[in-house]
């Protein structure tokens, strides 16, 4: 990969918030790259999930890469690390189903997830939520901060 031979790698954090699981959730990520960052934010104000919110988060940032690209990216989520990095050929394998044999939950967005890691050669890392780490107190920010404008758009088109 181009971006590879250069010795950058994308750094991403992402989390996920919810008021009420389910309730009105939000999603905030964190893209630096050498010295350019970006932030995005989005949310949901029909009830959703906290997991929900987390995997929304991961896509999200990494449908955003113009191109494929080295990305090492940094999860409070375990559910969502977990998942992709281990459970995900499980399932595949199960006809999405769980070893219990029960469907998998938000199996949509694991898709989704999936299709968006086959572009890019992904790293993923666990970081401790709430800790002060700087980016994710900032993706956490980001995914309040989504969830609000989410709320406050579906209390104006009342």
């Amino acid at each position: 990969m181009a971006e590879a031979a250069t010795g950058r790698v994308v750094e991403i954090w992402t989390d996920g918030a919810c008021s009420g699981n389910p309730g009105p959730g939000g999603w905030g990520v964190v893209l630096r790259w050498g010295e350019h960052e970006r932030e995005l934010c989005g949310g949901e104000a029909t009830p959703t999930t906290n997991n929900r919110m987390e995997l929304t988060a991961a896509i999200r940032a990494l449908e955003s890469l113009t191109r494929p690209v080295t990305v090492r990216l940094h999860t409070d989520s375990t559910y969502v690390r977990n998942g992709i990095t281990g459970w995900l050929a499980s399932w595949k394998r199960n006809g999405w189903l769980t070893a219990a044999k029960q469907p998998v939950k938000n199996a949509d967005l694991w898709q989704r997830l999936e299709a968006a890691c086959a572009r890019h050669d992904v790293t993923w890392l666990w970081v401790k939520g709430h800790n002060g780490h700087p980016e994710n107190e900032r993706a956490d920010a980001l995914a309040n901060r989504g969830m609000a404008e989410a709320r406050a758009e579906a209390v104006a088109a009342r």
